[in-house]
This record gives C-alpha cells, structure tokens and sequence, in this order.
C-alpha cells in the first residue's frame, strides 16, 4: 500500500515511516520541520528512511502542497503533523496552533473527499478529556480540553468525524496518552529528566509530582496505528491508545534513579495552565475492533528512552 505520513521527521511519524517499510509499504513522508525543536534531531530521525527506495519525502508545509500532487497514488494517510505542547498554546502562539493542528486537517480532509482516498487516520491526545477524575477515560467520556492544544486537537478529530458521516469518508482517531520512548522531544518529561540525571542537573518538575500518567510506548503507540489502517471496523471510529502503565511522575523519577544510578536533584514548580491532574486509558474498544495490547513495560521502556538519550547526548548537547 502507498501511505502519506504526515510529520514524518517527528517522534511518532519516524518509526511509524520504518515500521510501515519493513512491512513492505511504500511511504510518502512530509514535514515542514518547524522550529519547534532542532532541525539535526529530526534529521537524525530521518536516518533510517532516506535513501531507501520505498520512501520518499516532502519538505512543505501540508497547506502549501497540491492536493493532487500530495495524495497521488496515496492510498491511505496518517496525520501525525501537529504543533505539540501544552504549554506553549496559550496566548498569540494559538495562530501556529490552529494553523498547524487544525487547518492542516481540513485541508487534507477536503483533499481527501476530493480524490477519494482510501483512508485517514487522525493522532488524537488524550488531552482531548481536560482535567476528570472520572478515570478510567473512556471514548464516551465527556471532554473538556484545559489547554488551546487540547482545544485544536478535538477540534480536528471532531472535523474527521464530521467528514465521515456526511461524506462516507473512512476516518479513524486515535487519542494518545503520553507517548514516550527514544527519539522522544527534547521538551517532553521523560527525556528531560534523564537528561538532567546523566548530566547532573536539576529536573524542573511542574507540580508537586503527585500527578499520574498512563505512559505509552512509541512502539505500541505504532502498532495501534497501524492496525487502524488496515482494520475495516475503525472506519468512523475513535480509540484510546495507552500503555496501561499510570503511575506518578515521582515514582518515575525514582525509576530513572535507578536506571542511571544517579541520584535527582529536583526544582519543583508551580502547576502549569493546561495541565492535568491524572490520565488513565480505558483501551477496550482498541483491543476490541483493533486487536491492541500494549506490549513494552514501563520500565522496558524508560530503560530504552535512557540508552537513546545516553547515546546521543553529544549531539543533543551540540543542539
């Protein structure tokens, strides 16, 4: 199958490219390589897809692409491209935002109708819920995003629902619950605690640490996604995707300790705007309709995330 991934440089869309290679996909990749973070980390990202025949990719942004040219011989797509954070979705940044997360969407939902493409699977966030304590979430829970991100991010999933039930187009979304493991941004959590412990710095931590999450592997994270491409009964469907490993961040860092040998130094902060208090995925309907089961345990996974963050500290101290 031809598949069009859409932030393909990033955390997600990289192995998701490799993983869809080494099935025996062809892959159309785009990224417009904003400065969210360094260009070199996504390059590196990029180190196991170019050159290889089956993949090609576009540097544009989405908006700015042909629809006809984007989507030629395109059989289904996986929009992976967005503006992440929380916490930098508030005040003039929410133009890059709905630009970014929002318009990138319709856009290629217009194409799609257009051209009649074959499918469209939409990453979601579990930030689509707010702050509940009606936990597990579950896909007929109620959403109540705290952040502009999280506002966008519904917003886009609302529009692949709308497109399917008024025009019969085979959308598919996906709400990740934070998704974690090598290559993982260099703002996010995990990857800057061990930073902070291999380099003997301090972890800023937002709140008092007694906050959870339902942590998921990138690997699993991919593999759910791709069962939503070839799976029939997602059509028109939403999915919780998480790693069945809610703990807290305290506990994680205490972890971390153990996996470096490092002891942590901690700066605690006040909690930040948008951020919420616990996550917990309910993934019955993926493992239901898509066959889902986490298989890579927390501690399998921050050890992989630390021996990638430990391996390429050079470069992301160069950076």
């Amino acid at each position: 199958m031809n598949i069009l991934v859409t932030g393909a440089a990033g955390f997600i869309g990289s192995r998701l490219a490799e993983r869809l290679l080494e099935l025996g996909h062809r892959v159309r990749g785009i990224d417009s390589f904003t400065d969210y973070y360094p260009r070199a980390l996504k390059e590196g990202n990029l180190l196991g897809l170019r050159g290889q025949g089956g993949f090609d990719l576009v540097e544009a942004d989405i908006l700015s692409v042909e629809p006809g040219v984007l989507l030629d011989g395109v059989e289904a797509v996986v929009h992976l491209a967005a503006q992440a954070g929380v916490r930098r979705s508030w005040g003039d940044n929410f133009a890059i935002y709905t630009h970014n997360n929002l318009l990138t969407t319709q856009h290629l939902l217009e194409a799609g109708k257009k051209l009649g493409l074959g499918r469209m699977v939409y990453a979601s966030s579990s930030s689509v819920y707010g702050d509940t304590q009606d936990l597990p979430m579950r896909e007929t829970s109620a959403c109540w995003p705290v952040s502009p991100y999280g506002v966008t991010k519904l917003a886009a999933e609302h529009l692949c629902g709308l497109y399917h039930r008024n025009f019969g187009m085979n959308t598919a979304s996906l709400r990740y619950f934070t998704v974690y493991g090598p290559r993982q941004r260099p703002d996010m959590a995990f990857h800057r605690f061990i930073r902070a412990l291999l380099e003997g710095g301090t972890i800023r931590l937002f709140g008092d640490g007694g906050q959870s999450r339902d942590f998921t592997f990138v690997d699993d994270v991919v593999a759910a996604t791709i069962a939503a491409i070839f799976t029939p009964e997602a059509k028109g469907q939403v999915f919780n995707v998480g790693g069945g490993s809610r703990v807290s961040v305290n506990q994680v860092i205490a972890m971390l300790e153990e996996i470096t040998g490092r002891e942590a130094k901690v700066e605690r902060l006040e909690v930040a705007k948008g951020d919420v208090r616990d996550t917990e995925a309910d993934c019955g309907k993926a493992r239901e309709i898509l066959g889902y089961a986490p298989q890579v345990s927390l501690a399998q996974g921050l050890a992989a995330e630390e021996q990638w963050v430990r391996d390429h500290l050079k470069l992301l101290q160069e950076v």
